[in-house]
């Protein structure tokens, strides 16, 4: 009768033996696994092995100036020293970059980097940002022999490029951008066969574009902006298949553009903005299929865009032409790209009557620039998903569309229903040389015939009496505002009085949310893709700080300019906020305060504001003598320094005081604006503690 359970307790206790049996077996796995795991890292990663090496690093410590905090010296630099890499117990990379030096260091920096020279199987070294004023030695490219990545980066550095790093056959990316390099750029740089990443901007090289660069291979990004070259651009760089960043920017390029570099079919950003070329676009670029942004802006091309360019570019999302002496239609074809967000072709010559814009596309916002050019006729239909459309300078004629974006400029045409338009006689003018009849402002034609003298007199009769009331009018109302005016001035005049608080200017109140902005004075129109590439999606450690009005992080933009952006979420504060912001610094402009390098207002309920980037902080953080000998910075701020940073102060309140019209007082309470702090920008002997607000 009992045997049943009995049989069960056993199959019971079966299960739990073989349950327990396989959990040993899986942890003696894991355990396994862990040791190898940990083996292999010990063998990646063993303590340094060779005294030699250990002796150049701590050689190398010393010349640098860098602290105990980030390389102690009684430990395993393999092990313990931030930046360093090691690979089978040898020194195989090297990073210091934003590292800060010693107060003893800092006093006297150089390039004082010989120690490397023994550590013959670095394959990396990045400095970039930190200062290491003085020259590249020649031994670079005969004792580094197994470099692939040499970061420097803002580093300070003078002299020319020396021709001996066309030696590092394995180098697969070089950095050399924001220092003071001069001279030609070698030639012999174009023998790095394994060179993927190649930036020289930022710097003062002269001379012209080596040929030898044609003979690039596996080159993905080249970026020679701002510097002082000249001459043409080679047309061998169209050999250069694997191209994918292309950036001469900022030179005195001349020329034409070749035709070669439509060949570039990997192509995805070409920038050859700010040179002197000249000639037209070359229906050849229509090679560029991958193509998504194209920058020729402040160039000398003319004549009109090929027709057959812009279908082949469907990938297209950012086309800036303006400033040069482009003429014709546009093509119609710009109107309908499926991911065009931003188009520039102000200060041209184009003309003809614009057709009606649709999107099809992905496109989600855009920023459309067509100002100072010939359009004329009626205005197209616009749609309201642009967050930014300039159409001045032309000479539109007619009415706006009661469905026009509000963030709209429609300024200098011949437009009945918005202000500041051109005169009566210019837009007359310029239909009749076209050969086209002009809508005169809704007026009556002055050459259609009159009819009897007797309608004539009647007309006349009622003119004089209209004036006349009109006049009344007009005085009536002006009394009467005068008289508000001193009601509403002796009311505030008490008010004041009473709280202490000294009066306010009425250009100190925020602007109303659909007051005119002049964009074109607020710098650079940024996509929302180049602000998110810049801060690296907004990541923790670019974040500096929460501001009054937005969160503020710090960024590189695609040139390597640092910069500040300031990130508004309009769900957590009044549009007004960053209107007055944007309408502060259209109209106010000094050397002491920092400057504002350009916007991003595509996104509803983001808006971004890019500032440059002051090195130093803020005043509050540099006034006293840090206790830490090995921490780095300012350490202490002088009397002189002091007082240069007072004047700088004053310069920038005093202008917003007395020379601004009307004077701007900056004040929370009154204007809605977070206090600026004093920022210190890079001390100069010029400039040394310079303040800016």
């Amino acid at each position: 009768m009992n045997v049943r359970p009995n049989q069960d307790a056993q199959i019971v206790f079966v299960e739990m033996v073989n349950r327990r049996s396989r959990v040993v077996t899986f942890g003696l796995l894991l355990v396994v696994l862990l040791l190898l795991v940990e083996s292999t890292f010990e063998q990646t990663q063993a303590r340094l092995s060779s005294p030699a090496e250990f002796t150049a690093l701590l050689e190398l410590r010393s010349s640098l100036g860098l602290r105990s905090k980030e390389w102690p010296i009684k430990s395993d630099p393999c092990w313990f020293w931030r930046g360093v890499q090691c690979r089978n117990g040898s020194v195989v990379g090297i990073d210091i970059s934003g590292f800060r030096r010693t107060r003893l260091g800092s006093r006297n920096p150089e390039f004082a980097v010989d120690a490397l020279a023994n550590l013959t199987l670095l394959e990396s070294f990045n400095a970039s940002m930190f200062l290491l004023p003085g020259s590249i030695p020649d031994w670079f490219g005969e004792r580094l022999s197994s470099l692939k990545v040499l970061d420097l980066r803002s580093c300070s550095i003078i002299g020319p490029i020396p021709s001996s790093l066309g030696n590092l056959s394995n180098l697969n990316a070089l950095f050399l951008s924001y220092n003071n390099l001069t001279g030609i750029i070698p030639s012999s740089l174009g023998q790095l066969s394994h060179l993927s990443v190649l930036d020289l901007s930022q710097n003062r090289f002269t001379g012209s574009i080596p040929s030898s660069f044609g003979s690039f291979r596996n080159l993905s990004v080249l970026n020679i902006s701002v510097n002082f070259l000249s001459d043409t651009i080679p047309p061998g760089i169209g050999n250069i298949s694997s191209l994918q960043y292309l950036n001469l920017s900022g030179n005195s390029l001349s020329s034409s553009i070749p035709a070669q570099l439509g060949d570039l079919d990997n192509l995805v950003e070409l920038d050859l903005s700010f040179n002197s070329l000249s000639g037209s676009l070359p229906a050849d670029l229509r090679g560029l299929k991958n193509l998504q942004k194209m920058a020729i802006r402040k160039n000398s091309l003319a004549g009109s865009l090929p027709g057959n360019l812009f279908p082949a570019l469907s990938q297209l999302q950012l086309v800036v032409l303006s400033q040069n002496a482009f003429t014709g239609n546009l093509p119609d074809v710009l109107w309908t790209m499926p991911n065009l967000s931003f188009l520039d072709v102000s200060g041209n010559n184009f003309t003809g009557v614009l057709p009606n814009f649709s999107f099809n596309g992905n496109a989600t916002a855009s920023v459309f620039n067509l100002s100072q050019n010939m359009f004329y006729g009626g205005l197209p239909s616009l749609p309201r998903r642009f967050s930014f459309i300039d159409m001045s300078q032309n000479y539109f004629e007619g009415r706006v569309r009661d469905y026009a974006p509000s963030n709209a400029s429609f300024g200098m045409n011949c437009l009945q229903n918005v202000s500041n338009q051109r005169t009566l006689e210019v837009c007359a003018s310029f239909y009749a040389e076209k050969g086209l009849p002009f809508d005169n402002f809704g007026q009556p034609n002055s050459t259609q015939p009159t009819t009897n003298d007797t309608s004539g007199k009647s007309n006349k009769k009622w003119i004089i009496l209209a004036g006349v009331l009109g006049g009344l009018g007009l005085i009536l109302f002006l009394v009467l505002v005068l008289v508000l005016f001193l009601c509403c001035w002796r009311k505030g005049g008490t008010s004041q009085r009473g709280n202490g608080v000294g009066p306010v200017p009425a250009g100190g109140s925020p602007p109303p949310p659909g007051m005119p902005i002049n964009f074109s004075s607020l710098g650079e129109a940024f996509t929302y893709q180049q602000i998110l590439q810049a801060t690296g999606d907004f990541s923790d450690a670019n974040f500096i700080k929460h501001g009054h009005s937005g969160d503020l992080y710090w960024g590189i933009l695609e040139g390597g300019v640092r910069v500040v952006i300031k990130r508004i979420d309009l769900s957590s504060i009044k549009k007004e906020t960053y209107l007055l912001e944007l309408d502060f610094f259209s109209k106010v402009s000094h050397t002491r305060f920092v400057p504002l390098l350009g916007q991003c207002l595509e996104n509803d309920n983001e808006k971004f504001l890019v500032y440059k980037y002051m090195p130093n902080g803020d005043l509050s953080n540099s006034l006293f003598r840090k206790i830490n000998l090995e921490d780095d910075g300012l350490q202490s701020l002088d009397w002189i320094t002091r007082l240069k940073i007072a004047i700088g102060a004053a310069e920038a309140l005093s202008h917003l005081h007395h020379e601004c019209n009307p004077p701007l007082v900056h004040s929370l309470l009154k204007l809605g604006l977070e206090p600026r702090p004093c920022l210190l920008a890079e001390i100069r002997n010029s400039d040394a503690g310079g303040c800016y607000l």
